[in-house]
């Protein structure tokens, strides 16, 4: 069979969401043949949940990493759970490694809470064998159907870190657009790709690894944004965060149990412009600001600024000297 599709789904902690995620993969009018599912080590009875809906058959072994693999209304589900939760970038990297070695055609990458409509893939089928394209990205909408832009763009690797410059409302009214970067939901990656650029960079642990991902695509083919396939996200970008205002002036800030989180998009930021940017010196000159511009945002705005301040010299400094110690942002927390 020509064209078969995997879908590869990373999840942690998230069992609802993931069903719903299962549930709108097997109720594809163009079904997928196989759905992966990497658990990153849940705590919250996931195995149990998918036993109960008859997605995964025996309780797994949480010392290694262990697959099962399970026959569901003809489509196959292997259930990888990992022995530690390496991220949502160390996830990507084993399902795509095994949906890429058990050789399927498309390997269609999403989060545990993306929710594809039910002809996002049937959308997509058209396009298969469309001219040197190595991927191709649905359109990405929140539960409301409003449109995230931000998911969805373009490179300039000419102006410091290589971030992308969004899609607008008129790239969404054609039926096909060029674009460089799409995010890891709804993205459908081409195996004659993955032969070529390897999978996710697994080190990132979580943030950019998608960024990343797809510049290397892009060295191989184009990434084409088919906007009548639309899947939806559980978006959450401002989840965790607070507002705070200072003489007049207010910003989004982060609680310091959850500062964590923005150690991993510093670092794998710094990272890529060191590798892709083609301005260094656009490049050094916007790390310096920011990093000028985030000290005085702990000095003006925040608790802890000590060690809020040597949280972030460290995420830039590992960032610069590529340095992947995961575990390092709860240490120099809590220590």
């Amino acid at each position: 069979m020509e064209n078969t599709v995997c879908a590869v789904v990373v999840t942690y902690n998230r069992k609802d969401l993931l069903i719903k995620c299962i549930e709108s993969l097997i109720n594809q009018t163009l079904k997928p043949q196989a759905i992966y599912i990497v658990d990153n080590n849940s705590t919250d009875n996931t195995p149990e949940l998918l036993i109960k809906y008859n997605y995964l058959e025996t309780t797994p072994q949480l010392e290694n990493i262990w697959t099962s693999t399970t026959e569901y209304e003809q489509i196959t589900i292997k259930y990888i759970h990992l022995p530690e939760n390496i991220g949502g970038a160390g996830g990507f990297y084993y399902g795509v490694k095994q949906a890429y070695e058990d050789n399927y055609d498309w390997v269609w990458i999403m989060d545990d809470d993306a929710f594809p409509t039910p002809e996002c893939l049937e959308n997509l089928e058209p396009y298969y064998d469309l001219e040197d394209t190595v991927a191709l990205a649905s359109l990405k909408v929140d539960l409301n159907n409003n449109i995230l832009y931000h998911h969805r763009g373009y490179f300039n690797f000419n102006h410091g870190l290589p971030i992308q410059e969004h899609i607008t409302s008129e790239d969404t009214k054609v039926p096909v657009k060029d674009i460089d970067m799409a995010s890891f939901v709804g993205l459908l990656v081409k195996k004659d790709a993955i032969k070529k650029i390897g999978y996710p960079k697994k080190e990132f642990f979580i943030h950019t690894d998608d960024l990343e991902y797809c510049i290397r695509l892009r060295t191989t083919g184009k990434i084409k944004l088919i906007n009548k396939s639309i899947i939806k996200h559980a978006e959450g970008s401002v989840q965790g965060t607070y507002k705070k205002t200072v003489l007049g002036v207010t910003a989004n800030r982060r609680p310091y149990d959850k500062l964590w989180i923005n150690y991993y998009m510093q670092r794998n930021l710094i990272w890529i412009g060191r590798k892709y940017s083609t301005n260094k010196l656009s490049l050094y000159t916007t790390i310096i600001k920011n990093y000028i511009m985030t000290i005085i945002g702990i000095i003006v705005f925040d608790d802890h600024k000590y060690r809020r301040i040597k949280f972030f010299t460290n995420a830039y400094y590992d960032g610069l000297t590529s340095k992947f110690d995961n575990k390092k942002p709860k240490r120099i927390l809590y220590d």
